[in-house]
Formats: structure tokens, C-alpha cells, sequence
């Protein structure tokens, strides 16, 4: 169940061991050229508490711009995330599963998102199981990424993205359909339970900030839809944003908020970061 709850939050993460790091969720960026220093949060997109601590007050206060995974404060993003959620080539979910599958599918999708599988039957299997996410949390959702645009506005500044909507809904064209469809089912099969337990364990994780720990909760044998997938879903992308986080951080000092499993890794966004002779040290 974890792969699809994994791919909504987050929270996608690197699966190779890389060097352990400190327990922390925002990092300095600094050396290497920069007259001043960035700031790197992980965030999570789904969560119950979204306060901001002190220190990611005070690293907003002294940055001029916040650049997202996406620019979330563009009026088009809801239309060009329906059309980017689209199968292409005619594929839908009746096609990719058995009837028998397709009605376990069905049945999930109607007791916990309100709508069957045929009102989403030319949807991406894998964002039509993110539909379920506001049944892991007990709780009113929350946003960190809401709450960083919120502050930027107080302080009459830009949100910008690191890559468009439809760079990240073109990830889900290069894995199979029918591997997508594969998972939605096995999630369906597994049940609600084990969904709000899985991502349960993994709120912990990040509440603690245990970016190590989130990478071996994920790299495990349950996760081979992600394992051998993660090249597209996270290397790719870390390797895209590098040369943008360069030069956009050498123009302003910039609050960048990203994913938390983006961090971790030898392909993470830190280690990347390193590599190229920035100093990327933890903000406790």
C-alpha cells in the first residue's frame, strides 16, 4: 500500500544509503559563490499540524522569494492538472484490470473517495489512488506548503516553481499503466487499515525529522514499485532542480520548500548540492 501513499505526500525518496544525515528538516545553503545564504525545507504536502517552528520563520524572514516543487500559486494549476492527470493512447481503468479486479477497485474508490472508478476511468491509476489520502488523517488537512505561501504573501513576496504541472504530471507517463493499475489494485485489496498505519508510521518519521529513517522505512521489500521506478519518479527530477537551485540562489537569497524524500540520498538534492561545492549544513 505504502508506493501510491508515498507518491501524494511526498514525499518520493532516494533508495541508495548514502552518507547518514543530521536529523533536521531545513538546511542552509551557503559557499560556493553565493553572497548570501538559501534555505532548504522538506516539507509534506498532507499533515494535521502545519505550524512553522522559529527557525523556518526566520530563514522566510531572511530570504526574498520561495520557489515550490510547483508554482501552486498560478490560477491555471487546476486546469492543467485535470488535463495532465489523463491517461494517453485511450487507456483506461476498465481496460487495465480484470472485471473481477476492476470491482474491488470500484468498491474502494466509492467508500473512501465518494466516486467510483467509472467517474475516473481515464485517470493515471497511481493519482487516482492519491484520491484516498484525506482518509489516512484524522484531522482537518493541512498544508507546510500552504503555510509558506501564506507567509511569503505577509511579506509581499513571489512563489515560484521548480519545474510546471506538467513536468510532474508527465512523470506517471513513463511508468507503465499497467504497473500503476497493479498497485491501485493492491491497495484496494489491502484495505483502508493498513493505508492509515503505513502512512501513520511514516507522520512519525517526519515529525522527528529522520530523513534516514524515511529512506529505510521506504527502501524495503514491500516497495518494489518505487525501487524500480525511482530513477524517474526522483533522481531525474533532483538532477533537473540543481542547475535551477544554483542560479536562482545566486541572484536572490531563496527559501526553497520541497518534498522531504527529495532530500535524502546519494541522488538527494543535499548530497547534489554538496558535490557541486555548496556548503549544505542542518538548521537545528
Amino acid at each position: 500500500m505504502k508506493k501510491i501513499l508515498i507518491a501524494a505526500i511526498t514525499l518520493f525518496t532516494c533508495f541508495a544509503h548514502a552518507q547518514q544525515l543530521d536529523n533536521a528538516l531545513l538546511w542552509k545553503i551557503s559557499g560556493n559563490g553565493l553572497s548570501k545564504p538559501s534555505y532548504l525545507l522538506g516539507t509534506i504536502h498532507v499533515t494535521c499540524d502545519a505550524t512553522l517552528d522559529k527557525n523556518t520563520l526566520d530563514a522566510l524572514g531572511a530570504t526574498s522569494q520561495l520557489y515550490l516543487e510547483m508554482d501552486m500559486d498560478d490560477p491555471g494549476m487546476q486546469a492543467k492538472m485535470m488535463t495532465g492527470m489523463m491517461m494517453k493512447d485511450g487507456k483506461t481503468l476498465t481496460s487495465l484490470a480484470s472485471p473481477e479486479d476492476y470491482k474491488i477497485v470500484d468498491e474502494f474508490l466509492q467508500k473512501n473517495v465518494g466516486m467510483g472508478a467509472k467517474m475516473m476511468d481515464k485517470f493515471k491509476p497511481s493519482l487516482v489512488g492519491m484520491m484516498v489520502l484525506p482518509k489516512m488523517i484524522d484531522c482537518p488537512i493541512q498544508s507546510i506548503e500552504g503555510e509558506l505561501m501564506k507567509v511569503s504573501k505577509e511579506q509581499k513576496e513571489e512563489v515560484y516553481g521548480l519545474e510546471t504541472m506538467e513536468e510532474q504530471m508527465a512523470v506517471f507517463d513513463m511508468i507503465s499503466y499497467e504497473e500503476q493499475m497493479k498497485e491501485l489494485v493492491k491497495t484496494a485489496k489491502e484495505g483502508i487499515d493498513e493505508s492509515k498505519a503505513t502512512f501513520k508510521k511514516m507522520m512519525d518519521l517526519y515529525k522527528a525529522k529522520n530523513l534516514n529513517g524515511l529512506m529505510d522505512f521506504m527502501n524495503d521489500e514491500d516497495n518494489q514499485f518505487y525501487g524500480e521506478n525511482s530513477v524517474v519518479l526522483l533522481d531525474n527530477r533532483n538532477r533537473n532542480w540543481i542547475p535551477k537551485i544554483e542560479a536562482i540562489a545566486k541572484k536572490d537569497a531563496t527559501f526553497f520548500g520541497v518534498g522531504a524524500a527529495h532530500l535524502g540520498g546519494d541522488q538527494g538534492v543535499i548530497m547534489l548540492l554538496r558535490k557541486k561545492g555548496y556548503k549544505v549544513e542542518a538548521v537545528k
